[in-house]
């Protein structure tokens, strides 16, 4: 009895330890209105668990404050024994991904198949133009190698190499380079990307065995992969990291602008630092004395990449001077259309106010007018 007692005192007294503290954590996935926090060492009492299920304070909600998965938090009030808590402030993050939203995050693992599908090196371009531009580390992941030559693997890491990568060549099947990635994925945040069917939920099994993500069998016909991942979660790793599995697809958006969109290659990056353009705004392809246009496998990618990014800019302009002529009018039947908005100066009747203060100051000026 008496050692229950003392049991019971030490719970009470660590308790109290933790409630005189900041109480924080790493939101680690995000459902409705409910985040999963799971919280710093010594930041919750022995024998309750490192997880708390919480809610958002009202007042971030006013100030537009969201909370991502991977957002470093401060929990207020927790219910030990009901493992619940409320968020009451986001810290200030050092990255921002907006798709999927992630906050925090260091690097993205970017997962390609060498075979079944086959590699196609203009999509894989796509996809690592797009890591290039989220300003995070890069890492290529080359899986299924055991389905390829020797011969055949030394070409592909040759020619990626031209690319600026150095690939890691795995095969999750045959348990293959897994130990070394795990290492480079240990304490650190890392989104893992890349298209349908190439294996990521499968890799993520492997890694963590405890994950149990459902892994989606690839389209005999279409060498595609059904779109297996729901939602955006991160996953503990055995050497302390943390896995954000995004959901696949095949096709990217380029959403930067012309002007950047050299500077995600790191073959033209290479070529920049080397030499300068004639022209600081050069676009890099029929401008003389361009330093980035020459003989490199990718620069075809480049101008079609390139191509893409001038006419979303163009789109985007025209729709910004559409919608600085134009007006949604709702009619009576509840269907929207646009019409031009009127000139100001030139059309619009004058406000009773502004009337009359018109006609006062004519009154001013001497004239015998009366203004009700």
């Amino acid at each position: 009895m008496g050692t229950d007692c003392q049991s019971q005192s030490l719970v009470e007294a660590t308790v109290q330890q933790v409630g005189s503290q900041r109480i924080t954590g790493t939101v680690l996935a995000v459902q409705a209105n409910y985040y999963f926090v799971r919280l710093d060492p010594g930041c919750y009492p022995p024998n309750t668990g490192d997880m708390l299920l919480c809610t958002r304070r009202s007042r971030l909600r006013k100030i537009g404050q969201q909370v991502w998965v991977g957002d470093r938090v401060e929990v207020e009030e927790p219910d030990w024994a009901g493992q619940r808590g409320a968020i009451a402030q986001v810290f200030p993050r050092r990255s921002e991904l907006d798709r999927p939203p992630i906050a925090n995050a260091d690097q993205i693992l970017l997962v390609f198949a060498l075979a079944e599908p086959a590699l196609d090196p203009f999509q894989l371009s796509r996809f690592l133009v797009k890591a290039e531009s989220t300003g995070l580390s890069v890492c290529l992941c080359l899986n299924k190698c055991d389905l390829l030559t020797e011969a055949e693997l030394a070409a592909w890491g040759d020619r990626l190499r031209q690319w600026g990568y150095l690939p890691l060549m795995i095969s999750v099947r045959e348990n293959i380079g897994l130990d070394k990635l795990a290492l480079d994925l240990a304490k650190q945040i890392t989104v893992v990307s890349g298209p349908s069917g190439v294996g990521k939920s499968s890799l993520l099994n492997a890694l963590i065995p405890t994950v149990d993500l459902r892994v989606g069998e690839v389209s005999g016909k279409l060498q595609r992969g059904r779109h297996t991942t729901r939602h955006v979660e991160l996953f503990e790793l055995p050497t302390g990291g943390l896995l954000a599995d995004s959901p696949g697809f095949n096709q990217p958006d380029l959403d930067c602008t012309p002007g950047d969109l050299a500077h995600y290659f790191p073959e033209a990056r290479q070529r920049m630092a080397q030499a300068a353009c004639q022209f600081s705004n050069c676009l890099h392809r029929e401008e003389p004395d361009c330093a980035v246009r020459g003989d490199w496998e990718r620069y075809e990618h480049y101008r079609i990449f390139l191509e893409e990014a001038i006419a979303r800019q163009e789109a985007q302009e025209r729709t910004r001077n559409t919608e600085a002529t134009t007006k949604q009018k709702s009619r009576q039947d509840g269907q929207t259309e646009i019409e031009p908005k009127l000139e100001r100066k030139k059309y619009r009747q004058p406000s009773r106010r502004v009337e009359k203060q018109r006609l006062k100051n004519w009154d001013a000026d001497g004239a015998d007018i009366d203004v009700d």
